[in-house]
């Protein structure tokens, strides 16, 4: 009996082996007939003897040592390094050959396995029935229900025990290997792009292949979690490439849809076509989607942000790139980071000195105008453009380039808007929201939002309003847009009207600026442009009473050498004027005097003050040769009338003729030097030129950069004037009280001497700069955080 138990045993260790080949070959049937007769007559006899349950145990254990021992050492020998010689795409063509090599050996192994498993499982089913009919039931602790719970997972622990020790770890060979598999495929499938086959291989071949190794891993059980991470990388790696070649600098063509089009019919499919053979794996693929979608709109949102700047400058042209980007950002949370790049875009790009205002102010409106249509809450407007605003503050010309624009150009955006006239009153007290909103539509703000900031008033402003914002009221603006008509009204270049407070234009320049005026009523209200309703009934009036002496003068038949026009201003409502010293010569003192007398006959108790640096002239200079006529303005009118008393005039004496400061003097004559007229012969001796060798028969010269500056006074300059009114309360102050700090000084001018829409406003810093100045010119000390007067 011990010999027959002992050949049995022989027998299923030998069949049984994982080591052996398949017990069912169509090369040898016979013999594989004959092994199982044997097999199944071992197994009886170890049945008979009582010990036909430790064929399994003995099975699991020689299963374990086999892939433990050779499996494991076969397999990763396909991934020898010394196969990846030469280029890249030969190394790419050895890697999936050794993948597609070791994952056949694997299959044959398994398959081997298989057989084998299958065996192990019939013994254990005979054993749970022989159980059962000895009325070891299903619930008893028996040995046959243990071996029917270990049929049911055997096949279980050959994938475990595949991945334990198998798959435990990827050396990198390895997994380049399955990345460059699966990415091949993928290009191939996608036949978007046209690469050629590797060397040796066709694209028939390779999707052949392809679809062998998804079956082979599957039937292994292993498809998830040996290709798992290639096939997501494979995929995530070709969206991101794909993204990044078909959009960036294509700012006109929506692409999100086409982007969702392109997963669902290419990426999906793909990954359908892989795991056609899992039903649980095709069901997870519609689950998958929303993640591969997510990432979709994580880099494209990146792309789009990336160029975000590059959009802005474009719109409305990039308003689908927008869009696109508004839906993602829905779907996703990148706003700090959209936050974050655009304002260090606009700081790096936009910035810095060596961009001109009106250029940073165009690329302003257009962010406004962009990241209203981006988030119309206009959060992110406020996050991103706080940087903007605060530069915009640091440049003097700030505000009258946003005038210029609002006016001077009506092919400009700003006048576009201006057109449209106001949908709400700039308020800056309106900073709470409309309770009168409807409760269905009512949006909460983004947890990023200035809580500081009214709800209703970031949504509703429009352009020019946010742009008055920037300085936080609109008095600055309505007293720039002043002096800004003002200088337009007097300036030499806009009519042919001389001398005195300037010219005016033409009738169409005036009911140009008459429209100007009345859109700006409509937005700012008319009190505060009262005074440009004045200036521009002044200049009207000044026609008329030109008109009148002009008749007056004509009836009494009384001829001139000099015909004179004038602007007559009201003083109190102008802004204040470029100041500049002159005597002007008798001929033309005369002249403004007879004009003023006709003046006075006219309004009877009004009389004329004279600006007399300001306005134009049209003066004709004979010389021997020829004759020219010059417009310039009557300080440079002056000069020249000098020199028909005498030939030759020292800067000094000519600034003590007309009462000129020398460098002033100097400066002017500049331009009768240049053009020919002049010549100086020694240092400040200069002397008429009455022949010309060379140049025309008549010269038309328009003033110098100099004589083209503005009429009015800069903002510096009105600012110096208005402190310096101050200067008397701040003496008076520090009499009574012997020190004060700044911000008390500040504080009790605010109170005491700021009365009234013409008095001036000033900030703390301001008031600093005028104090210092007033400590270096040794009128003030400051000692100790205060201000005091110096003893005598």
């Amino acid at each position: 009996m011990a010999d027959a138990l002992n050949q049995s045993w022989t027998v299923i260790t030998d069949v049984l082996s994982p080591k052996k080949q398949p017990l069912f070959d169509t090369a040898r049937e016979s013999t594989d007939i004959q092994r199982r007769v044997e097999l199944d007559e071992a197994l009886a006899v170890l049945d008979r003897c009582g010990i036909l349950h430790l064929v399994p145990a003995w099975f699991q254990q020689a299963l374990q040592d086999d892939i433990r021992r050779r499996v494991v050492h076969d397999f990763w020998k396909f991934f020898d390094n010394s196969h990846l010689s030469g280029s890249e795409s030969e190394a790419k063509v050895a890697l999936t050959r050794q993948f597609t090599l070791s994952v056949d050996y694997l299959h044959k192994v398994s398959r081997t396995y298989q057989v084998c498993v299958k065996v192990i499982k019939d013994v254990q089913h005979s054993l749970s029935l022989k159980s059962l009919a000895d009325g070891d039931g299903f619930g008893s602790r028996g040995h046959g229900s243990v071996a029917g719970r270990a049929r049911d997972r055997l096949g279980d622990r050959l994938v475990l025990l595949l991945k334990s020790f198998l798959f435990s770890t990827f050396p990198k060979n390895f997994r380049k290997a399955v990345e460059v598999f699966y990415s091949q495929a993928f290009i191939l499938f996608r036949r978007e792009e046209v690469e050629p086959p590797p060397p040796g291989q066709s694209n028939e071949e390779i999707m052949e292949r392809f679809s062998k190794v998804n079956l082979q891993l599957h039937d292994m059980g292993l498809l998830e979690h040996v290709a798992g991470a290639a096939i997501t990388s494979a995929v995530t790696d070709h969206i991101y490439n794909y993204i990044h070649k078909t959009c960036r600098g294509d700012f006109e063509t929506p692409y999100l849809q086409h982007f969702e089009m392109y997963l669902d019919s290419k990426v999906l499919e793909w990954l359908r076509l892989i795991y056609r053979h899992s039903d649980e794996k095709a069901q997870c693929i519609d689950s998958f989607r929303g993640r591969l979608m997510h990432f979709i709109c994580e880099n494209y949102a990146d792309v789009l942000i990336d160029q975000l700047f590059s959009i802005i400058i474009e719109y409305p042209d990039s308003e689908p790139a927008l869009k696109d980007l508004r839906q993602c950002l829905e779907k996703i949370d990148l706003r700090s980071t959209l936050v974050t790049s655009l304002r260090s875009a606009i700081e790096g790009r936009l910035l810095h000195p060596g961009v001109n205002t009106t250029d940073i102010l165009t690329a302003y409106i257009s962010a406004i105008r962009a990241l209203r249509a981006l988030d119309p809450a206009g959060v992110i407007l406020e996050l991103v453009c706080e940087p903007v605003r605060k530069y915009l503050r640091s440049r003097d010309d700030t505000v009258r380039c946003i005038v210029s624009s609002l006016t001077d150009n009506e092919n400009s955006e700003l006048f576009d808007e201006l057109l449209k006239g106001a949908p709400q009153p700039v308020d800056d007290r309106a900073d709470s929201d409309d309770e009168s909103e409807s409760w269905e539509t009512w949006q909460p703000d983004p947890v990023d939002a200035n809580p500081d900031t009214a709800s209703k008033r970031r949504k509703e402003q429009d352009i020019i309003s946010t742009l008055v914002n920037v300085y936080g009221s609109q008095e600055l603006f309505v007293s720039e847009y002043c002096t800004l008509l003002a200088d337009r009204l007097l300036s030499p270049s806009s009519s042919n009207i001389a001398t005195a407070a300037a010219p005016t234009g033409a009738g169409g320049e005036l009911e140009r600026e008459l429209r100007y005026l009345e859109l700006l009523k409509l937005r700012f209200g008319e009190a505060p442009l009262h005074s440009c309703q004045v200036m521009l009934k002044d200049v009207a009036d000044s026609r008329r009473i030109n008109s009148r002496i002009m008749e007056i003068k004509q009836q009494n038949g009384e001829t001139s050498e000099m015909d004179l026009s004038s602007i007559i201003l009201s003083a109190q409502f102008w802004p204040t004027f470029r100041e500049e010293k002159i005597t002007l010569p008798t001929a033309l003192q005369s002249c403004l005097d007879a004009y003023t007398q006709q003046y006075e006959m006219l309004k009877g108790n009004r009389t004329l003050v004279w600006k007399p640096h300001l306005g134009s002239m049209n003066i004709e200079l004979e010389l021997k040769d020829q004759t020219l006529n010059f417009s310039v303005s009557p300080v440079q009118a002056a000069l020249i009338m000098q020199f028909q008393e005498q030939k030759q005039w020292t800067v000094e004496d000519l600034g003590q003729a007309l009462e000129m400061a020398p460098s002033a003097v100097r400066r002017k004559l500049a331009f009768w030097q240049g053009q020919g007229l002049l010549k100086e012969e020694q240092t400040d001796v200069f002397v008429l030129v009455e022949e010309r060798r060379s140049g025309p028969q008549e010269v038309i010269a328009a003033a110098d950069d100099d004589e083209r500056e503005s009429a009015m006074a800069s903002a510096a300059q009105q600012r110096e004037q208005e402190m310096q009114m101050f200067w008397t309360y701040i003496t008076g102050m520090l009499q009574n009280l012997d020190n004060l700090s700044l911000d008390r000084i500040h504080s009790m001018l605010r109170m005491f001497a700021v009365q009234g829409p013409d008095s001036g406003e000033f900030t703390q810093q301001q008031l600093k700069v005028f104090l210092d100045r007033k400590v270096r010119e040794q009128k003030l000390i400051f000692a100790g955080g205060v201000y005091k007067l110096p003893k005598n």
